[in-house]
């Protein structure tokens, strides 16, 4: 990534700020603002870092000073204008300077309320909009480099679940073979494991249940959901597993997902609103008897962060556009019995889908 791969995203983001009728944008630490010019704070405090987006004028950020160093040598730094702050002094009041006294501006999501107050006490003619309602597409199309991103991150998660079938899983802990899931992920390249999810037996009935203590036994159905960041891009998969032979239930259940999976990743391209591929895969589902277990949206967006917009979810009529990359994942989850997930990251293509998670989705046996 370059200084000018940043400005042109600056130069998207305002002019699609102005196309929402927006005055501009103010972007404080968080994904929007390494997304859009390179810049991660050391840490998110109560001392105010903003990037200041307007159409037609070259971008601003305020940061404090003593972190005004390490802004001047971010990768965007180029693109801006970068200016310090002390403490003592006012920077909302700074930020001021630089604002329509009565613009409407999207803030972005990780905005801390103290420094939207801070705004709002220093710009009482403005008004606020939270990005992801104004701009939801902003970061959604991919180009081609954060594709290639996002497929190694992929084939990353993808190494990690190759290595995770030959490790033992009877006997022990969920939080040991998700221990075991971190290391693997680092191993192979990743820089931030953001979630370890190792479901066994009726706490795979759980979608988002946290690793514990329970230990594995044999004959039970076990969700790996797993993923980070690798290279500032996220990896986000599941499979399900087997300790030991199957029961006929529990491999009718796993297929009926995996028929719900690959069907939705199928009816993948351009100009279907989201909402059809979570139809898709519900349908199938309630066709086979289930339709009340599958208790989430079939997929989210992936980028900077491994949840963003686009969602696939009934009521979003967005259509899909080249570019897209989300994450198909229907599921089945029997309270108190196991549950099944299958999900890849896809992305939209000319064409179709194209998948970033390779592994087989048939069920696998561990021991």
């Amino acid at each position: 990534m370059t200084y000018e791969d940043y400005e042109r995203r600056m130069d998207r983001a305002g002019r699609a700020a102005a196309d929402a009728g927006l005055a501009g944008l103010i972007v404080t630490p968080g994904p929007d603002l390494v997304w859009l010019c390179g810049y991660r704070p050391p840490a998110a405090t109560e001392r105010l870092t903003a990037l200041v987006i307007e159409p037609g004028r070259r971008s601003r950020l305020l940061v404090p000073v003593l972190e005004y160093p390490d802004a001047e040598l971010s990768p965007g730094a180029r693109a801006l204008e970068v200016s310090g702050w002390t403490d003592g002094s006012e920077p909302y009041a700074e930020v001021a300077k630089w604002v329509d006294p009565q613009g409407r501006y999207g803030v972005s999501d990780a905005t801390w309320a103290l420094h939207l107050l801070g705004f709002q006490r220093s710009l009482p003619g403005t008004a606020y909009t939270a990005l992801t309602e104004v701009l939801p597409m902003l970061r959604a199309v991919k180009d081609a480099h954060e594709v290639a991103r996002l497929a190694a991150a992929g084939a990353a998660a993808d190494a990690t679940y190759e290595e995770i079938l030959r490790v033992r899983f009877g006997g022990r802990r969920e939080s040991e073979v998700a221990a075991d899931l971190a290391r693997l992920l680092t191993g192979h390249g990743h820089s931030q494991v953001d979630f370890t999810v190792v479901g066994s037996g009726p706490n795979g009935a759980n979608p988002h249940h946290e690793a514990g203590e329970r230990v594995i036994e044999d004959g039970d159905m076990v969700v790996l959901d797993f993923g980070g960041l690798k290279d500032g891009y996220g990896s986000d998969t599941s499979r399900t597993v087997h300790v030991g032979e199957p029961g006929a239930e529990e491999r009718k259940v796993h297929d009926i997902v995996r028929e719900a999976q690959q069907a939705a990743f199928e009816a993948v391209r351009p100009g279907v609103a989201c909402q059809d591929i979570d139809r898709v895969a519900r349908k199938i589902i309630k066709a086979a008897g289930y339709g009340e277990y599958f208790i989430h949206r079939t997929g989210h967006g992936i980028g900077v962060t491994t949840h963003e917009p686009p969602y696939l979810v009934e009521g979003e009529h967005l259509p899909l556009v080249p570019g897209m990359c989300f994450s198909i994942e229907p599921g089945i989850y029997l309270p108190g019995r196991f549950g099944v997930r299958i999900e890849d990251i896809v992305t939209c293509t000319d064409s179709g889908g194209r998948r970033l998670n390779l592994t087989a989705r048939e069920m696998a046996v561990v021991r």
